[in-house]
């Protein structure tokens, strides 16, 4: 198979790991990397050594979320740029891209463990929460501030699923930044690390669910995602996306699009609904 290029992908006995490798840009999520960690999955699917997946990520933060910059400019493929330009054609991109990608990981049949450094902000926190498990090193931190530029968050609502509700929409809602310590006291994050142990830790972990029979740790993992969509997940979920696609359309985010590809910088436009206490330190 052809060698990745936004990522990397090892396997160590039982170990898969999928490295997200774009640290210049922080891990944002464009779609060469998005199609590459689906083939991954792929490739990690149809290993019978591979027994457990750990998604990692390479530099400074776990993920700025989807790449901004491209979707906005013109560094995507043309066949989803074009289709962007309608309602229906950013419905079935985004639907494609970001919600089904997802939601394929969550329902990987093997289990997974997100390795979290650095900034987690809005798809990136969308992303680690589809593993099974998080584990996240000492200076890791979640945000997802979104609603400030008009979004209705992002694809997939993981936040109620992930905390308290009230605290889901104080993080929502006010852009709070949760803490690797305040997300462990959530809920969110199994366990908190420090920086130079992250890597280790995922791998002891990782290790430990190895020894559990394949078909077993399978089987369980499916029940307990079965027990969420019972309780109305995967319905919240589509709800969301909906309600997602409504909000793009209305007067207040075109206005709000417009705005933005005349700046053309994403970093500038980030910088206009943080303050300087959340101000992005990369």
């Amino acid at each position: 198979m052809a060698d990745f290029s936004t990522i990397t992908y090892e396997v160590d006995t039982a170990v898969c790991t999928i490295t997200l490798d774009r640290p210049e840009v922080a891990n944002a999520q464009n779609t060469e990397l998005i199609d590459e960690l689906d083939a991954a999955f792929d490739r990690a699917d149809a290993d019978d050594a591979v027994r457990v997946v750990v998604l990692a990520a390479n530099g400074r933060h776990w993920s700025a979320g989807h790449d901004l910059k491209a979707l906005v400019g013109d560094a995507e493929p043309d066949e989803w740029r074009l289709m962007r330009e309608t309602p229906e054609g950013k419905w079935h991109h985004e639907k494609v891209m970001y919600f089904d990608r997802c939601l394929r990981i969550r329902d990987f049949r093997k289990p997974t463990i997100a390795a979290v450094q650095g900034k987690c902000i809005a798809a990136g926190v969308m992303l680690a929460c589809m593993c099974d498990l998080i584990v996240a090193s000492d200076d890791a931190s979640f945000q997802n501030p979104v609603l400030r530029m008009t979004g209705a968050a992002v694809e997939i609502l993981v936040e109620p699923w992930e905390m308290p509700a009230r605290k889901a929409k104080e993080f929502l809602l006010a852009a709070e930044t949760f803490s690797a310590a305040e997300a462990e006291r959530l809920g969110m994050v199994n366990r908190v690390v420090p920086r130079d142990e992250l890597a280790a830790a995922a791998r002891e972990l990782a290790d430990r669910i190895a020894l559990v029979p394949p078909a077993t740790a399978q089987v369980v993992k499916r029940s307990i995602n079965k027990t969420l969509d019972l309780q109305g997940q995967r319905d919240a979920w589509d709800y969301h996306f909906q309600a997602h696609h409504w909000m793009h359309n209305t007067a207040t985010a075109l206005e709000a699009l417009e705005a933005r590809k005349a700046k053309g910088s994403m970093k500038e436009v980030f910088a206009e609904h943080t303050t300087a206490d959340e101000a992005d330190d990369s």
